[in-house]
């Protein structure tokens, strides 16, 4: 199983590259910036990395097709793939945060954060599974450096017809950014790989289904097909700021953020600890506003436990407990574990590189 990075989206350039450097050295295979509303374009971030490296792989995670159209995505996806020499890469996903800032995902009522106008209406993009297959079949013609006389899907219209005029180095990995059912069904059969969010060890035989049988429509399997999953790494030699971090960052955890009470029950004593977390669901996403990283409401025990379930935290004596995990990772069917990396990245990656790496080879 390798071992990919994931950036905060306030990483400037300068230091992506710097960064790229140094995850190329130790052997990281792959390095993705984060697609946020604000911040750094997640495009355009990656070109200093890319002149500085010759090996490690450079990608967005994640962009949806409602924010930026899949012939643009092209375009930029097809421009970082010439200045890296081939080895760029993107993951689509039919949701994520800038979706929200531009009204497509919004709550009925009341305000998202501090200062925010009300939202009088939910809107979500319509037939998210097929707009998505839409994008990667779009991504998918203009890697082939193929003429298309243009795409008219159900979703998504290329009215003009287009090539891409790829080097003589490879095309782009194209990742689904997959976790419900149909996603990743659709995803294993149109894409190269999928991209979990923060699948526990224990959801993932029946997610590997769902792939095998994706997999199974295709006219022919692929030499390599990847199978990724986004997990937060807050382990540092301090573990007081391990677990503020953590706490800080437990918002976003997909089980915390989608309220997914399956998930969530595996770490609870009861259903009143469930009720705790429902009943003060605003308190993990104020401690991440304020940047407090505490969770009013909530007793301590349950958050490390939560912590624990949906994240990698702790010092240096907590490793060896997030190594087994990772090979349950990796024997589960992970081809590679996407770690992502918060406050003082470069710690963090070099703690990888020191620890995770050579024990997972």
């Amino acid at each position: 199983m390798d071992i990919d990075i994931i950036l905060e989206p306030d990483v400037t350039p300068t230091q992506v590259a710097e960064l790229a450097v140094e995850a190329e050295k130790l052997g990281i295979r792959a390095l993705w910036s984060s697609n946020y509303h604000q911040q750094w374009d997640c495009f355009l971030a990656l070109a200093p990395a890319a002149a500085a490296t010759s090996k490690i792989i450079l990608g967005p995670l994640a962009v949806s097709p409602w924010e930026l159209h899949p012939l643009k995505m092209a375009n930029a996806l097809l421009t970082l793939n010439e200045m890296s020499n081939g080895r760029a890469m993107v993951a689509v996903s039919g949701g994520g945060g800038i979706l929200g800032a531009i009204g497509w995902r919004a709550e009925t009522g009341g305000t998202i954060w501090p200062g925010h106008h009300p939202v009088k209406k939910t809107r979500y993009p319509d037939r998210r599974v097929r707009g998505v297959r839409e994008c990667l079949e779009i991504l998918k013609q203009a890697r082939s450096g193929e003429f298309s006389p243009g795409y008219d899907g159900g979703t998504f219209v290329i009215s003009r017809p287009f090539i891409m005029n790829w080097a003589e180095s490879a095309g782009p990995l194209i990742y689904s950014c997959s976790s419900g059912p149909q996603m990743i069904r659709m995803g294993a059969r149109v894409a190269d790989g999928i991209q979990f969010s923060d699948f526990t060890v224990d959801m993932l035989p029946e997610a590997m289904e769902n792939i095998r049988t994706g997999l199974a429509k295709r006219d022919a399997a692929p030499d390599d097909f990847r199978v990724g999953n986004f997990w937060a790494w807050h382990i540092k030699k301090d573990k007081e700021a391990s677990m503020y971090e953590a706490r800080r960052e437990l918002i976003w955890r997909g089980a915390v953020i989608g309220k997914e009470e399956d998930i969530l029950r595996k770490f609870i004593n009861d259903e009143s600890e469930l009720d705790i977390i429902m009943d003060n669901w605003d308190n993990f996403r104020k401690a991440c506003w304020t940047r407090s990283g505490n969770i009013e409401g909530v007793p301590d025990d349950l958050v490390n436990r939560m912590i624990a379930g949906l994240s990698s935290a702790g010092d240096m004596s907590d490793l060896e407990t997030e190594l087994d995990r990772f090979r349950q990772f990796k024997q589960s069917g992970l081809t590679e574990l996407s770690l992502r990396l918060h406050d003082d990245p470069m710690e963090g990656l070099r703690l990888i590189g020191r620890h995770v790496l050579p024990a997972l080879r």
